[in-house]
């Protein structure tokens, strides 16, 4: 294996020292555009293979991480373990589907009222971010995920969400969700006809 050009040091060095995970354009910003930042990337990478970190990609954002079957040995205390509500987990799923959706879309998909503090826990926890200002009278806040929101999950997008198949394979739709379904294929059938 051949060594590492200064170029390829120079993009190791400022993931190792910085703080968030960067995008490859952050990257080009610091070391410059003589550097093919892309097959810096790829290059790290496979260097990082199976070794006791990892460069990892999460959404379009790189950084290092432990290896996940490492991970244990780095804790030192017991994580608090803080459970979602209903709601909150209702919240973020409906936002991860739908982003950018605003708390009236997010009510109109659930049904009832988000309490304030549902979308307080989602910010707090670093999920969910404000994506704008919808162009609609009153101007409504939306809302998004977070790359924090895809390292927490293991989702390198959010097009690696299950989608309905998977969640119905899975035994994770209630039974009310299944007869739903069924209630909208049935309707759909009856419209074509």
């Amino acid at each position: 294996m051949t060594p590492p050009d200064d170029g390829i040091r120079a993009v190791e060095a400022l993931l190792f020292a910085a703080a968030e995970p960067l995008t490859a354009e952050a990257i080009r910003a610091h070391v410059g555009d003589a550097v093919d930042v892309r097959a810096a990337l790829a290059r790290l990478a496979e260097d990082y293979a199976g070794r006791g970190i990892a460069l990892v990609r999460r959404g379009e954002r790189w950084h290092f991480e432990t290896a996940p079957d490492l991970a244990h040995l780095l804790r030192r205390d017991r994580d608090e373990v803080r459970r979602l509500s209903r709601a909150g987990i209702e919240t973020l799923a409906i936002i991860a589907y739908h982003e950018p959706v605003t708390r009236a879309e997010i009510e109109a998909i659930r049904g009832v009222q988000v309490a304030k503090g549902t979308l307080d826990v989602l910010l707090e926890a670093g999920w969910v971010r404000p994506a704008g200002r919808r162009e609609v009278p009153g101007r409504p806040l939306t809302f998004a995920t977070t790359p924090g929101f895809l390292a927490h999950f293991g989702l390198d997008s959010r097009r690696d969400l299950p989608g309905i198949d998977d969640l119905r394979a899975a035994g994770l739709l209630d039974p009310v969700d299944l007869a739903f379904e069924e209630a909208l294929e049935v309707a759909k059938d009856g419209e074509s006809d």
